[in-house]
């Protein structure tokens, strides 16, 4: 593919699956992925490999694998990947959570009127959500002064982290987050 070609299969000018799975094995939910973030809802688009690397590390890898990894990450080092229990809830963290619940509801809905794009569009800021979450509170200085409130920070962020393997199952499976 080169830079400026719409994707057609009658000019021979496409991303062929069975050449895709050949040479990037087990990669078919990083094709999925950019493809849908792709779609023409609106417009046409067009594919390069330069995109298709691009939204793999930046989207897929940076925002969403970094999350998950994070949250799991710190679980594992200061509880022993057991899931701490949530404690006193502060504002910012009940506002986080009234936003995890809307987002199931917003993906579902532009799925429901066939608007892929859009509704992988806000999984990606649900796992931003996330991101921001965990930066805000900073659970690894927390940690120090307070146990109690990072138990509850990573309560939350697991509790997104869970959610978000729940929204994102009809686009990817979690295994896919690797740098290309």
């Amino acid at each position: 593919m080169s830079k400026g070609k719409k994707i057609s299969t009658s000019r021979n000018w496409a991303v062929w699956l069975h050449e895709y799975l050949e040479e990037f094995p087990g990669k078919q939910d990083v094709l999925r992925y950019v493809l849908t973030a792709n779609a023409p809802e609106t417009k046409d688009n067009d594919f390069t490999w330069k995109d298709f690397q691009g939204r793999n590390n930046s989207e897929l890898v940076a925002i969403y694998g970094n999350f998950v990894n994070r949250a799991v990450v710190l679980t594992q080092k200061f509880y022993q990947g057991e899931v701490p229990a949530r404690g006193e809830l502060r504002g910012y963290d009940k506002g986080v959570l009234s936003a995890l619940e809307e987002f199931p509801e917003k993906i579902a809905a532009s799925i429901e009127r066939y608007r892929f794009r859009e509704a992988l569009s806000i999984v990606m800021d649900f796992a931003r959500l996330g991101n921001k979450y965990l930066a805000d509170t900073e659970p690894w200085k927390e940690i120090k002064t307070d146990p109690e409130r990072t138990k509850t920070i990573l309560n939350i962020a697991l509790n997104i982290a869970a959610n978000l393997a729940i929204v994102s199952e009809p686009f990817f499976t979690l295994y896919c987050f690797q740098t290309l």
